[in-house]
């Protein structure tokens, strides 16, 4: 780049000031910018579901387990009342009794018989 060149704002394209490493105008600008490169891409609203049901999963779970207590039992028709997505963990923990506990985060459940679940919350390591 020459001298006499200017550089622009990459958001709104206006000349720029300052810095010769300068990118934006502002910090609107830059923000705008970096908005639109967030959402771009055929794969960011696909990602931003499954993060936004797995914290909402995370937050039924949570709501179960009283304050305090390290246990406790819901049945597959409240969780699902509540608006809860089997489908979507993070990942699954198996004791060496063979039990598979399916966690979203650090709140997990364990399927009992008759469609019921025992809710858990990681301990603390």
């Amino acid at each position: 780049m020459s001298a006499f060149e200017t550089k622009t704002c990459l958001a709104c394209g206006k000349p720029l000031k300052g810095r010769v490493d300068k990118k934006f105008c502002d910090d609107y600008c830059r923000n705008n910018y970096n908005n639109q490169q967030k959402t771009k891409g055929s794969h960011s609203n696909f990602v931003r579901n499954i993060n936004n049901t797995l914290l909402k999963n995370r937050k039924i779970l949570e709501s179960i387990l009283p304050e305090g207590e390290e246990t406790a039992k819901a049945s597959k028709d409240k969780l699902l009342r509540l608006g809860f997505h089997f489908k979507y963990i993070t990942h699954i923990y198996t004791t060496k009794a063979g039990k598979n506990y399916f966690y979203c985060y650090d709140y997990g459940y364990l399927p009992l018989e008759n469609d019921w679940f025992l809710i858990v919350k990681k301990k603390e390591e």
